[in-house]
């Protein structure tokens, strides 16, 4: 990824963030990974295990299904989307770095200016939330992942598309579910939004 002199100083900015107390435990920053001329940028929640000893997001079991669903049903690569989550330091449990959890709304508003401008920087055309705390945030919504998946809403004048998260994908039988089946169905109305 080409990256502008705005974008490395948001980088910088966030590796050396201290706003909240995930920055106590965290191993790596994780920013966000993909092309700057992205037209869909995937949000999700917050790193796990893998990706704070990495510095880069979905990646293990739930980032390798989300990668098999970028390319096997939206027929992309996964370098020319931008992936990143609402928060970039990983939330456990405890800050014992054993669980994870969900970022609480301290944490999250911390993090939301970066995650503003890096939508900012990128101008894309959809933005695709994964799971729960990640669509109830952009869409400041308590309705769950369940009843809203595969609805267009919008964030910052931006489409907004909500599908299951990885995670819960692999949790509910994986690639031979039917929600995987209702994931890739709500991917495709991303490309063909895209593609009208």
């Amino acid at each position: 990824m080409s990256q502008s002199p705005t974008w490395l100083t948001l980088q910088k900015q966030a590796e050396s963030c201290t706003a909240c107390r995930l920055s106590d435990t965290r191993s790596r920053v994780v920013f966000g990974e993909g092309s700057s001329e992205a037209k869909i940028i995937f949000i999700g929640e917050g790193p796990g295990r893998q990706e704070d000893l990495t510095g880069r997001p979905f990646i293990g079991r739930a980032g390798d299904l989300l990668t098999r669903l970028i390319e096997k049903e939206m027929r992309l690569p996964r370098s020319e989307v931008y992936i990143t989550n609402i928060v970039k330091c990983r939330p456990t449990v405890d800050l014992k770095m054993e669980k994870d959890r969900a970022p609480e709304k301290d944490e999250t508003e911390a993090c939301t200016p970066f995650l503003i401008k890096q939508i900012e920087i990128i101008k894309p055309q959809v933005i695709i939330t994964l799971g729960n705390p990640a669509t109830r945030f952009i869409l400041n919504t308590k309705s769950g992942i369940t009843s809203i998946h595969g609805t267009w809403d919008q964030f910052m004048n931006i489409p907004v598309m909500p599908v299951y998260h990885p995670s819960y994908l692999l949790r509910n039988g994986g690639e031979k579910s039917r929600l995987y089946t209702e994931a890739a169905k709500d991917l495709k109305k991303v490309i063909k939004f895209l593609n009208k």
